[in-house]
């Protein structure tokens, strides 16, 4: 359903129309065609720019391949589930950048120019929540129960699907007034080059020279949890991930930070 994943879908069909006969018939398709397509993405398939593909674009395009295949199995007009015989390409990991707790405090600290941003940026921060989700929650997705503790009940864009997040005393702080059940919580917060563009000022001024972008605070979120001793499977559930290896990067984050810390105390002179 979102546009990013439908023109994955359609930038898949146009390489597949470069590599398959369009007379293709389903009796013809077994692990040799596969493999063919599989080689066509590895060596012969190129970008608008006439480069080769990432290891993630080829990633993303022969997994929609194989996506059709296990249809076309389920449906009945395969015998044999192709898309099982031959191995998918590794993803790439992307560079998830974030804020550490003091950058996280300097960010807190310093004027942004829009104040909505300033509280919709750390709610997000403190919660995981995608810009998607933020940007559309309402009053009557906020749930304030009887024991002073708060929680989100509300349909993940992304997927789709109905969700419910345990916020803390903290993050509900941020959220204003309550209104009428179905007004914006974050009145007047808008996604374009001016926010964008203020984002990077707002963390100028406060001395943070990563190149931070709203979906940023979701990365700061999982580390600043797994940093604090929370689960990786608690992690992945409150994210909203679907598989644990995505939640899994971010644990290789703190893994890392570990191992430098390890050699952060001078050597003594034994």
């Amino acid at each position: 359903n979102s546009p990013k994943n439908y023109g994955n879908w359609t930038a898949t069909l146009v390489h597949l129309r470069k590599c398959i006969n369009p007379n293709l018939q389903f009796e013809e398709i077994d692990e040799n065609f596969v493999k063919k397509v599989r080689n066509y993405f590895d060596q012969e398939a190129k970008t608008k720019s006439d480069t080769p593909l990432s290891l993630n674009s080829k990633y993303s395009y022969f997994n929609k391949f194989k996506a059709s295949l296990r249809a076309a199995f389920d449906e009945g007009y395969l015998s044999i589930n192709y898309a099982s015989k031959v191995k998918s390409f590794e993803q790439a990991e992307s560079q998830r950048e974030y804020l550490t707790h003091q950058e996280l405090q300097a960010l807190a600290s310093t004027n942004c120019k829009y104040e909505v941003l300033k509280k919709a940026f750390i709610f997000s921060c403190l919660c995981g929540l995608r810009w998607s989700d933020i940007n559309k929650l309402v009053w009557s997705e906020v749930r304030d129960e009887d024991d002073d503790v708060s929680k989100l009940n509300f349909i993940q864009k992304k997927i789709d699907g109905v969700e419910y997040l345990y916020i803390s005393k903290q993050a509900r702080r941020l959220l204003d007034k309550r209104q009428h059940q179905s007004e914006r919580v974050f009145k007047g917060l808008k996604y374009g080059a001016v926010y964008n563009s203020e984002i990077v000022r707002w963390c100028n001024r406060a001395g943070i020279s990563k190149h931070i972008t709203f979906h940023s605070a979701r990365h700061t979120n999982a580390v600043q949890l797994l940093e604090n001793g929370a689960d990786i499977y608690t992690v992945s559930k409150l994210l909203g991930h679907r598989e644990i290896r995505t939640t899994a990067i971010y644990a290789k984050i703190v893994d890392k930070k570990m191992k430098e810390a390890a050699n952060l105390i001078p050597e003594i002179q034994l």
